[in-house]
């Protein structure tokens, strides 16, 4: 029985689009270690919306944080309303749509009429790949996730992009300020005028309520430009290219939507086959003007009964949608595509774990220093979706997404880069904001006992070592109250045959917490002289080479 007839204005999808839109990114905008306390909750809601993020780490790591149960609301809409969430709800979803609509303006084409194409079918296979991946803990697929790849691109190359601008602007209005002396009007004298008081508000007021970090910059930003600029391009042959053929997260809200309570009617005595609404589809839901719908491929924007001029396209609430209705297109998926599928996820995740890199349990690279209260590895790539979000509200910076050192699977993922930025000693804001427990929330006297790292010197590059004169920069700024960094008096002989009596520092393995402050503040900034590696990291016992029961410093004998 017919319930309801739905009647919207197409300006209230709009509205409600760019509402989301703006509020991810102030979302973004606000993430920020505060001075006190840990972060709010609310930095992560929109991944605790998304259901591909709670199946992917609930096969993927054998558990489920709590708080992901928020995406069941998400699955229950979709249920019965279909897929209201890629077209009105999802940020990314809002710059695929604005993107199309440019591309129109732009290129002056007409109107095109985006017929379904058997191609749309991808995504279901991605999302079946993924899964087979997820089978065997690999967490891979979570890293094209539509909000985790738009927040990895706003917080790592958007955001630091437009940071650089602003700042390099003001500073070269500074610089270049032709202060214009006073203009006369007749009897009024306007003036003088200084560009500095106009540039220098707007920069103070970034600097202080947008900007956390100056210059903030993250590794690899050209990179993830260049898979968002190739995303957005492709708008231009298709309108929401991604999110017809690729988007996994599309896909999984596609098959949960397959029978919605809402669905779209057209009177057969009204249609004349005009394919307006072909015209309109943002989805490609249909193979020709007319009858034929498919639920999981549209994205509930309505534009196809605003454009029908003939108001014989409309969509209803149905009470039994599974009895006497309209028949409804599936999607068409095979068998056997869907085994292929999962045996190419299979074979993905095989190649993946082939490297050194992947053998987390044989392998270690020197470089990748997990942010403290990191799982173990294995268990760290089951969880993490490489989203930046804990990169964004590092303090200092020093959180960088992995690159090559944690292999392929392990890409985008973070990773402590001491030469960047070090751990805060006082902050655990990285646990707290994790969406999907990656990083275990930790207390601060928990995060001073966990040991992400060792810091050792190099001979060959610290300067009481090589030139023999004191520095003790690294000792002063060590955060470990007992100090992980001591002196030992060592003479030596100068070129005219005196003696002098050197501070040689050394590190207590006992103390060392590798949060990375001495090789930030080191003199030599190019190589320091302190390096801080994943050795005895808490994390790995079997990576653990000096064990905690050594003598203590006093007694160990001078090298």
């Amino acid at each position: 029985m017919k319930i309801g007839l739905i009647v919207l204005p197409r300006w209230m999808r709009r509205v409600v689009q760019v509402g989301f839109l703006i509020l991810f990114l102030w979302m973004v905008l606000v993430s920020w270690a505060p001075t006190e306390g840990v972060p709010s909750g609310w930095l992560k809601a929109f991944f605790l919306a998304d259901p591909l993020l709670l199946v992917l780490t609930g096969v993927a790591a054998r558990a489920l944080p709590p708080l992901f149960l928020w995406s069941l609301v998400s699955i229950v809409v979709t249920m019965l309303f279909g897929r209201i969430f890629c077209g009105w709800v999802c940020p990314l979803g809002t710059v695929h749509s604005l993107a199309g609509w440019a591309f129109d303006k732009v290129q002056s084409r007409a109107k095109r009429r985006d017929a379904y194409s058997p191609w749309q079918k991808a995504k279901y296979y991605v999302l079946a790949a993924g899964l087979a991946m997820a089978l065997f803990g690999g967490h891979w697929i979570s890293l094209f996730d539509p909000l985790v790849l738009l927040y990895r691109t706003t917080a790592t190359a958007i955001y630091p992009a437009f940071q650089w601008a602003v700042e390099e602007t003001a500073h070269s209005v500074f610089q270049a300020d032709p202060h214009v002396g006073p203009v006369v009007l007749g009897p009024v004298q306007i003036g003088p005028w200084h560009l500095t008081s106009l540039t220098e508000p707007v920069y103070q007021f970034f600097r202080d309520h947008v900007f956390s970090l100056p210059r903030q910059a993250f590794l690899g930003a050209g990179l993830v430009w260049l898979v968002f600029g190739l995303m957005v391009a492709a708008n231009g042959y298709r309108r929401r290219f991604w999110c017809r053929y690729l988007c996994p997260l599309g896909a999984l809200l596609g098959l949960l939507g397959r029978w919605p309570m809402l669905r779209r009617q057209v009177t057969a005595e009204g249609c004349n086959q005009c394919g307006l609404c072909l015209t309109a589809c943002h989805g490609a839901s249909a193979s020709e003007a007319g009858q034929t719908w498919r639920p999981s491929e549209c994205l509930m924007c309505l534009n196809c009964s605003a454009q029908c001029v003939r108001e014989s396209c409309c969509f209803r609430l149905v009470s039994l949608p599974w009895k006497k209705q309209p028949p409804l297109e599936s999607v068409g998926l095979s068998r056997r595509g869907l085994v292929w599928s999962a045996l190419g996820g299979l074979l993905a995740l095989a190649g993946l774990r082939a490297t050194p890199q992947g053998r987390a349990k044989h392998y270690y690279h020197p470089h990748l220093i997990r942010p403290p209260g990191a799982r173990p590895e294995p268990e760290f790539l089951a969880r993490c979706t490489g989203c930046a979000l804990c990169m964004k509200v590092c303090p200092t910076g020093g959180l960088q997404p992995a690159i090559t050192e944690a292999g392929l699977e392990g890409i985008f993922t973070p990773r402590l880069v001491p030469l960047i930025g070090h751990c805060d000693y006082n902050c655990t804001a990285c646990g707290h904001v994790c969406p999907t427990e990656a990083i275990r929330p930790l207390s601060l006297e928990e995060k001073h006992q966990f040991k992400i790292g060792l810091a050792a010197f190099d001979p060959s590059r610290c300067i009481p070592y090589v030139y023999g004169r004191n520095c003790i920069v690294c000792e002063e700024h060590c955060p470990v109250p007992e100090k992980a960094i001591y002196c030992v008096p060592q003479e030596i002989m100068l070129r005219t045959g005196q003696f002098q009596t050197v501070q040689l520092p050394r590190v207590d393995p006992n103390r060392c917490i590798g949060c990375g402050v001495c090789e930030h503040v080191c003199p030599l900034d190019d190589q320091p002289g302190i390096r801080v590696l994943s050795t005895n990291e808490i994390r790995h016992p079997r990576h653990q080479p000096i064990p905690p029961e050594i003598p203590s410093h006093e007694q160990l004998p001078y090298r």
